[in-house]
């Protein structure tokens, strides 16, 4: 360990402490204006690396709110932990579909904060939580106590490459997929661990889930897998490769909250001209590939072959895409466009954009709308024309 790993460890265990503890309550809800002040009266009776530790946490526990709710008042994190950790819905999520597997004890491997292992406590499932930071693993155990999980959930801080997961009838890896000093990596064999030793695990375990990028390419997928992309409130949050289970269809989408779930297979949908009403795929959805069966499930079409907007004659509301009511039809032409909503005096104006290269930003400060009135510009392509159609939300 090195000796910044071991301040931040010795840090992290003050909070822990009766003193370290009074201090966070003292701190909680300080507003950034107040930071200064505050810490300089606090350090009067506390050794300052104990409050700079305090405050930092609070911090982070308001950070935190967004993924764990009111949960996160009570839990602990690192600033990489904040960034990297599955918002709870999602955890949950997951830990329900291990769960009705009928798993029984799961090894979580690159544990980090501990987020995925409380979710998977809170279902009912044993957890041995793996990660080779130490900073880490305390911080899992400080959670896995301070939300009561503790009997569930055991932490080991190891090689994940070295442990025995032979006791577990589950897996879950969500490898590093960020370069040392910052970056994303995208290709699979870049993960810490790469995905081809993750793919190995699974076929020692019963069941395994392995947390890839969202934009993993279909071609990445392993065969006998199911691949499923999870979003939460219209974000795409995570694709996970799920392992152990035949598979109903290779390709999922998850909508979250609600747990609305579409399988099928990634195929091509027909085009045509468009129709009365259009229907935006939620981003799971087309990630997975599966805007055809939106297609199919309103008795629709693409409006373009490559572009993911589904049209449709008719309205037959779904959860898996946001249908719009489609009033006028136009080639792109920014004069006319401009010209059409200063008529309608529209200056409540969304811009969407598919297969169209100006940004929605661009488009809206030339276009300068102004009046009362409210509408959605979507900027795509009909059979391969620079198209502009206008509509409101369907009722």
């Amino acid at each position: 360990m090195t000796r910044v790993a071991a301040t931040e460890l010795d840090a992290f265990r003050a909070l822990l402490t009766d003193r370290g503890r009074d201090l966070l309550a003292a701190v909680a809800g300080l507003a950034p204006a107040d930071e200064l002040a505050a810490a300089t009266r606090l350090r009067r009776d506390h050794p300052p690396a104990l409050v700079a530790a305090a405050i930092g946490q609070a911090r982070l526990r308001e950070r935190a709110a967004a993924k764990f709710g009111p949960d996160a008042a009570r839990m602990f994190f690192t600033a990489d932990g904040v960034e990297q950790a599955t918002r709870a819905p999602v955890a949950a999520w997951r830990a329900g579909r291990f769960a009705a597997r009928g798993v029984r004890r799961v090894a979580d491997l690159c544990c980090g904060i501990g987020g995925d292992a409380l979710a998977l406590a809170a279902a009912g499932i044993d957890v041995l939580a793996v990660d080779r930071s130490p900073l880490a693993c305390a911080v899992a155990e400080a959670n896995a106590a301070a939300l009561g999980l503790a009997d569930r959930i055991t932490v080991r801080r190891a090689a994940v490459e070295d442990t025995d997961v032979s006791g577990c009838d589950g897996a879950f890896v969500d490898p590093a997929r960020r370069r040392t000093g910052g970056g994303r990596v995208f290709d699979p064999e870049a993960y810490a661990p790469p995905l081809s030793w993750a793919v190995g695990l699974a076929s020692r375990v019963p069941h395994a889930a392995l947390k890839v990028a969202p934009g993993v390419p279909h071609e990445a997928v392993p065969g006998g897998a199911e691949a499923e992309w999870v979003s939460h409130r219209g974000e795409v949050k995570e694709a996970v490769l799920w392992f152990g289970a035949e598979p109903a269809a290779p390709r999922r989408a998850t909508l979250l909250p609600g747990g609305h779930s579409m399988t099928g297979t990634a195929r091509p949908a027909p085009a045509g001209a468009p129709g009365r009403y259009l229907y935006e795929p939620d981003g799971a959805v087309i990630r997975a590939g599966l805007v055809a069966d939106v297609a199919e499930r309103v008795e629709g079409r693409l409006l373009d072959p490559r572009i993911a907007y589904v049209t449709a004659d008719a309205l037959r509301p779904m959860p898996f895409a946001t249908a719009y009511e489609i009033t006028d039809v136009m080639p792109f032409n920014l004069k006319r466009l401009r010209a059409y909503l200063r008529e309608r005096e529209v200056g409540n104006l969304t811009v969407k954009k598919r297969g169209f290269a100006v940004t929605p930003e661009e488009l809206r400060t030339r276009l300068k709308p102004r009046g009362p009135a409210a509408a959605t510009v979507f900027l795509t392509r009909v059979a391969d024309a620079p198209t502009a159609l206008i509509g409101r939300p369907a009722p």
